[in-house]
């Protein structure tokens, strides 16, 4: 089973643990296919029939995005507010999305013991993206567990970003199946 894998950084080249990342997903081409949101529609003038046909054709697909203000770049809302279209993805004719296996893979710039009801978040992050998990249950889709590097903005080191990269090909491969 190939991957497809959504990659939604507004501003990616500044981004050394996404960079890194789709630096090791380019390592693997005839089993993740990468489509970069930002630089497919910088206009944000998304073809919704493309976008759905992309997604069709595939049963795995990750969210590759920076958490940040407790959600995703606003151009992948965008897209999933126009791809998830009723009649497609969801409604009496629209089950396109059915059984698919759909993972997040966020960078996040806090530390992970801050997402925690005790932490300075005070929410976990299954609390911080409920509403993927709400929108993918509602298209019928399954929600794989996330995968997650945390401590972004506290200059995380080249060798953790690196071992980033390896477990989030890892992740990948472990829910291809």
């Amino acid at each position: 089973m190939k991957t497809l894998v959504i990659l939604a950084h507004p501003n990616l080249e500044v981004s050394r643990v996404n960079q890194r990342w789709k630096e090791q997903l380019l390592q693997h081409p005839n089993d993740i296919t990468i489509h970069e949101l930002y630089k497919e529609y910088p206009n944000w003038s998304i073809d919704v029939p493309r976008e759905q046909r992309l997604l069709e054709a595939y049963d795995h697909v990750i969210l590759q995005f920076p958490l940040y203000w407790y959600s995703c770049p606003p151009l992948l809302k965008k897209w999933l507010d126009d791809v998830f279209a009723y009649g497609w993805a969801y409604g009496s004719k629209g089950d396109k999305l059915k059984g698919k296996k759909f993972g997040l893979a966020m960078s996040i710039g806090d530390k992970k013991e801050n997402y925690s009801p005790e932490g300075s978040i005070t929410f976990t992050v299954d609390e911080v993206i409920v509403p993927f998990k709400a929108s993918l249950g509602h298209v019928g889709a399954v929600l794989l567990p996330y995968f997650a590097v945390f401590g972004i903005s506290f200059q995380a080191s080249d060798e953790k970003i690196n071992h980033s990269a390896t477990d989030y090909i890892d992740y990948i491969f472990k829910h291809q199946q």
